[in-house]
Parts: structure tokens; C-alpha cells; sequence
């Protein structure tokens, strides 16, 4: 398993934009597809976006395509989630996540590896 780290959450009001980071540690970063989960209080945790492996293939939930964008740098062993035109619906604990492979899955029994979580906090 990988270990992961969010960052980037916070409190922002409707129309603004965040960034979440998610660092990695203690596998190879270049080796593993990840993904982002969301979940509101109340309400079933949800697949948001992933990236494949060398990042060329992306996916996102119909609710954030077009507002989210996922990226990663193998590099920096980092993956990233900007977010713009944020909406009180976006209001969630995110979680960045991880398989190793090639490719991802939207659903989040195929991620072994998660981060702790972070909350993002959308003000109408």
C-alpha cells in the first residue's frame, strides 16, 4: 500500500475554487492509478474523478465534469484536484485514493490505499 496525505481543504464560498493535494510516500507513485471519493454527512460515499497511472486517461462524476479537473505529477508523487465554480452541494469529506495499475475504477472497493480525509466546506 501507498500512503496518502490531503491537503488543500477549507471553507470557501459558492462560485470560488480550492485545490486539493494528495501526497504520496512509500511505494513507487508512477505505479499506482488514483482517485478521488467524496462523501456529505448523511449520504453515501461517491466516486468524484481519477487518473490513470501515466495520467493520460481521466474521469469525473457528471456533477464536477467540467468544473473539476484531476491531475498528477509523478514526480513530486503528488495527485491533484482543482475545483472551480464550487457549489454548497460539493460540501464533503474528499478522500484521494489508490490501486496499483494501470488503470482506475469508479468504484471504491478496487482502492486498497486512502488518504484520511479532508474537509471541503462550500457557503452558499
Amino acid at each position: 500500500q501507498v500512503q496518502l496525505v490531503e491537503s488543500g481543504g477549507g471553507l470557501v464560498q459558492a462560485g470560488g475554487s480550492l485545490r486539493l493535494s494528495c501526497a504520496a510516500s512509500g511505494r513507487t507513485f508512477s505505479n499506482y492509478a488514483m482517485g478521488w471519493f467524496r462523501q456529505a454527512t448523511g449520504k453515501e460515499r461517491e466516486f468524484v474523478s481519477a487518473i490513470s497511472r501515466g495520467g493520460s486517461i481521466t474521469d469525473y462524476a457528471d456533477s464536477v465534469k467540467g468544473r473539476f479537473t484531476i491531475s498528477r505529477d509523478n514526480a513530486k508523487n503528488t495527485v491533484y484536484l482543482q475545483m472551480n465554480s464550487l457549489k454548497p452541494e460539493d460540501t464533503a469529506v474528499y478522500y484521494c485514493v489508490a490501486r496499483r495499475g494501470s488503470y482506475y475504477y469508479i468504484q471504491e472497493n478496487k482502492y486498497d490505499s486512502w488518504g484520511q480525509g479532508i474537509q471541503v466546506t462550500i457557503s452558499s
